[in-house]
């Protein structure tokens, strides 16, 4: 059976560079590194080096920064639940699912991608893991993705993850990947979507470059990748109107700094934020 397939599964070779760029970091394994990888972070550094030094920060301190956050609340709920179900959705070559089935035997995690990328990370995984469940081929804009909830014991809580994802959608294709993963997770006893987002930059000073170089990756990755969101409180309302009861968006300077918001309409510069919303 042809597996079914919507036009907005050209995300791009990002996978390939972010997957090299957290084993740079160390904490990935060399099978999740490819040679595409290595290739575009070699091109991309002296870029990746000057941003630093002049915007403040550049797409490799925003992968540092989103997955630490995501890693750091995503071990708060395991404490809370030891049984818990993760399903992480457009996993690429992330490390995440096997650092986590490592360290957290008692859990349940699978891993999601569009067909060739799940095959890639399926054989990648054979190479390090014993026994390892079949990363599941499914597009997240086809009626096909309701089947992955299916996976998954609806007594248990479950977490939905992403990470590089949701800006790559136009807002009405965002808006109705996030209503499916709110109605899909409905009957779960406990539904959480763990995500990253890159906000508008509007208090950076070369917020112009950053839009310009936005472009780019847009063109590349033959996506509708864009900026959505001003303010905290504008994703909160968009992910309450997409079916979430709970929203939280974490900002890193409030995650790593413990600077404090003065109102839910402040955005304090970062080039990243992360999301945590859930059903109760």
């Amino acid at each position: 059976m042809t597996q079914q397939l919507s036009k907005h599964r050209h995300i791009s070779f990002t996978a390939h560079y972010t997957g090299y760029i957290w084993y740079q970091m160390g904490i990935s394994h060399p099978a999740l590194a490819t040679a595409k990888g290595k290739t575009l972070a070699a091109l991309v550094h002296p870029i990746e080096s000057w941003a630093e030094k002049y915007v403040g920060g550049s797409m490799r301190t925003t992968l540092k920064q989103r997955h630490s956050m995501l890693d750091t609340h995503l071990k708060a709920l395991i404490d809370q639940h030891p049984h818990l179900q993760v399903l992480e959705i457009a996993c690429g070559l992330s490390p995440r699912g096997w650092w986590f089935r490592q360290h957290y035997p008692d859990i349940t995690y699978r891993e999601l991608d569009l067909p060739d990328m799940a095959a890639t990370k399926q054989a990648a995984l054979q190479q390090i893991e014993e026994n390892v469940d079949e990363v599941l081929s499914v597009d997240l804009f086809t009626d096909a993705f309701a089947s992955a909830f299916e996976a998954f014991d609806s007594k248990r809580p479950l977490v939905i993850i992403s990470e590089g994802l949701i800006n790559y959608f136009d807002k009405p294709l965002l808006q109705q990947l996030i209503q499916s993963i709110a109605t899909y997770g409905h009957n779960f006893k406990v539904l959480h979507y763990l995500t990253d987002i890159y906000p508008e930059p509007t208090q950076n000073k070369l917020a112009t470059i950053i839009w310009n170089s936005s472009r780019l990756l847009k063109w590349m990755s033959r996506s509708a990748f864009s900026f959505h969101f001003k303010t905290p409180a504008e994703v909160e309302q968009f992910f309450h109107e997409a079916g979430f009861k709970q929203v939280q968006v974490l900002q890193p300077k409030q995650f790593f700094e413990q600077v404090k918001l003065e109102n839910n309409d402040q955005h304090l510069g970062d080039l990243v934020w992360m999301i945590q919303a859930s059903n109760t």
